[in-house]
């Protein structure tokens, strides 16, 4: 097996011990992405973190070759989940509204910074 690791210059960085994604043949891994500015300062309320954090793991994506239609598999994780379900369904479906992949969504004691949502991902190169 031969892997690689992406790092995009436009989205949020990394911390040290991550990697934005990394590629293994035609598949993409990426890394999990929260609602943050790239001076790790959370963006506001449910919505404005959902969007900053597609936003972001787009980029990621793109960075290594890929684009939203090449995602086939999306994991959301919600501190709220009762709460902030459909108001994250409504930011989700402006990205992924035709042909959506396969989606996992899981309520979450705690994310990073305080976050409410977190997102990640795995595509294919086209």
């Amino acid at each position: 097996m031969v892997k690689s690791c992406v790092t995009s210059r436009e989205a949020v960085p990394p911390l040290p011990i991550f990697s934005h994604a990394t590629v293994s043949g035609k598949t993409v891994y990426v890394s999990g992405s929260i609602g943050c500015d790239k001076d790790f300062k959370l963006v506001g309320g449910l919505e404005e973190q959902t969007r900053a954090g597609i936003e972001n793991m787009l980029k990621i994506v793109r960075s290594a070759g890929a684009d939203l239609q090449n995602i086939l598999k999306v994991n959301i994780f919600l501190t709220n989940l009762k709460e902030d379900f459909a108001p994250m369904n409504k930011i989700y479906a402006e990205y992924f509204s035709e042909h959506p992949p396969a989606r996992t969504c899981v309520g979450v004691a705690v994310l990073p910074m305080g976050a409410s949502f977190e997102i990640e991902c795995i595509c294919e190169l086209p």
